[in-house]
């Protein structure tokens, strides 16, 4: 949590993040005066954060009742997934072309700690296909796409949650995984975003099975 004032581009940030990561629950009230406290910021600042976060969708303004997190219907998080695969495709391609050695190197580890903890530790098999996410946009160094992918995350991110524990599914997700990482490490934009497309492809026909 941050203790000194935060400017409120870095504030919508940070709460879009804190959604994310699961620190504010789908209709969980976000009191201005609490927020204010806990970020270090001005109550205009995160009301000005709010209302951008309402204009993404990812929160509830209510008339006289102040702002709740949105709670996403299921078939919307499906059409969310389903503007995601062009951008996810395409950070994938465009992180094959821009990793270096080292990131290679980092990303090989990474693979090795995603297939060992699908069979052992599912809340860190999550954590980590989060960080492969974060890294793999990083990488891609393409902002337009980033931008978009950060807001439609923060959408749809409940049901993804919910999916990475049911049962069976990290054995499914988790070659999945390995081969995106397979294709960024050899450096081939083409089989990235292919392999990339068949994984969220997986995920939305596992989200309309499991309803």
């Amino acid at each position: 949590m941050g203790t000194t004032t935060a400017s409120r581009t870095d504030l919508t940030k940070i709460l879009r993040e804190a959604i994310v990561s699961g620190e504010y629950a789908p209709n969980q009230r976000l009191i201005e005066a609490d927020l204010s406290a806990t970020y270090g910021a001005s109550r205009a600042a995160v009301r000005t954060a709010l209302l951008e976060l309402a204009a993404e969708g990812i929160v509830d303004r209510l008339p006289n009742r102040g702002s709740r997190v949105r709670a996403i219907p299921l078939p919307e998080a499906i059409e969310i997934l389903e503007v995601r695969i062009s951008l996810e495709g395409l950070c994938a391609a465009k992180a094959a072309e821009n990793i270096t050695d080292a990131e290679i190197t980092e990303f090989t580890q990474l693979r090795a700690d995603i297939l060992a903890a699908a069979q052992s530790d599912l809340f860190e098999y999550s954590r980590l296909n989060q960080l492969l996410d974060r890294r793999i946009r990083e990488i891609a160094n393409h902002p337009t796409a980033v931008a978009i992918l950060e807001r439609l995350r923060a959408q749809g991110v409940r049901h993804q949650f919910r999916l990475a524990f049911y049962p069976g599914r990290a054995a499914v997700s988790a070659p999945e995984h390995a081969a995106i990482i397979d294709a960024i490490t050899s450096r081939d934009p083409v089989r990235a975003e292919a392999e990339t497309r068949t994984h969220l492809a997986s995920v939305i026909q596992a989200l309309r099975t499991i309803g």
